[in-house]
């Protein structure tokens, strides 16, 4: 059972005091909305989808903790954590995570059933990815999966149908995630090599030692084909595609700060694609101006 008096431990559980997850999840999201609407969303699309995106990254922040309770300890920068250190209580956690579950289930009543039918596998593998990282050494490649379900499911509840314009975007923001999540596992690669997790920094790393930045400029051109398609296909021209380009100077900096591995940097790094999702949803937003 939840406590009252817990609350700001719960709070923390859903890192609401580090919402850097809710904006990487916001901004693709938006990006399905904007071009399936041609820049009209309704106030019922936007509001069902933005609290589905807080309340969706919240339950998978607090089924994290619960799976990785027990290694986190271990790991300097998750040791003080509410269920790891002992401030809630497994119970207390899984009790949160129900909730946040029947909340987005709630939200999601609301929408079309081709759009509810969607929602389903998102759930399972947004609930499944803090597992992916004992099984696989591409668990940022299941989280991007899980952070793209938002794009689709916006077609569907807009257009009610799935153009090539969003699996262009689905696989975009794949790789879009890929490339942030994994300077953010650069971050974490020593904790990772001691207790065991698999991470694509690591494996980056195996593949080409010092030069695995290399891998992350290969997915940051992927990206940016794939948004070049987008905007031809949409009629994107001029403010997209100028976003585009500003967005290649940000990838710029990235590989600048993670080139040398170190901690701090390409934790940068990370924090750092908040940018790039503003800057390409402003593209939209330009575009799509009267």
């Amino acid at each position: 059972m939840l406590k009252i008096q817990n609350i700001p431990y719960y709070l923390q559980l859903m890192r609401v005091e580090k919402p850097i997850g809710s904006y990487l999840l916001m901004w693709p999201t938006l990006w399905g909305i904007w071009i399936a609407s041609e820049g009209m969303p309704s106030a019922k699309i936007l509001i069902i989808f933005m609290l589905g995106v807080f309340i969706m990254r919240s339950a998978g922040c607090v089924i994290n903790d619960i799976a990785d309770r027990d290694i986190d300890k271990f790991v300097e920068r998750t040791k003080d954590r509410p269920l790891t250190s002992g401030k809630v209580t497994t119970k207390e956690a899984v009790s949160l995570l129900i909730l946040l579950v029947v909340i987005a289930g709630i939200l999601a009543l609301f929408l079309s059933y081709k759009t509810i039918l969607l929602s389903i596998p998102a759930l399972l593998i947004a609930l499944s990815y803090p597992f992916m990282k004992r099984i696989h050494s591409l668990p940022q490649a299941h989280l991007g999966v899980a952070f793209t379900f938002g794009i689709p499911m916006a077609f569907m509840e807009i257009q009610g149908s799935l153009p090539t314009s969003a699996y262009l975007l689905f696989f975009a923001n794949i790789c879009w995630t890929l490339i942030y999540d994994t300077e953010y596992a650069m971050s974490d690669r020593e904790d990772d090599k001691s207790i065991n997790i698999k991470s694509s920094a690591l494996l980056f790393e195996s593949w080409l030692g010092e030069k695995d930045y290399y891998i992350i400029i290969g997915l940051q051109v992927l990206m940016i084909t794939l948004l070049l398609i987008i905007t031809l296909i949409e009629n994107l021209a001029p403010y997209f595609l100028f976003s585009l380009l500003i967005v290649i100077n940000l990838f710029y900096y990235q590989i600048i700060l993670i080139k040398d591995h170190d901690r701090m940097r390409c934790f940068k790094a990370f924090l750092h694609n908040n940018w790039v999702g503003f800057v390409l949803f402003l593209g939209l937003v330009l575009n799509y101006l009267p």
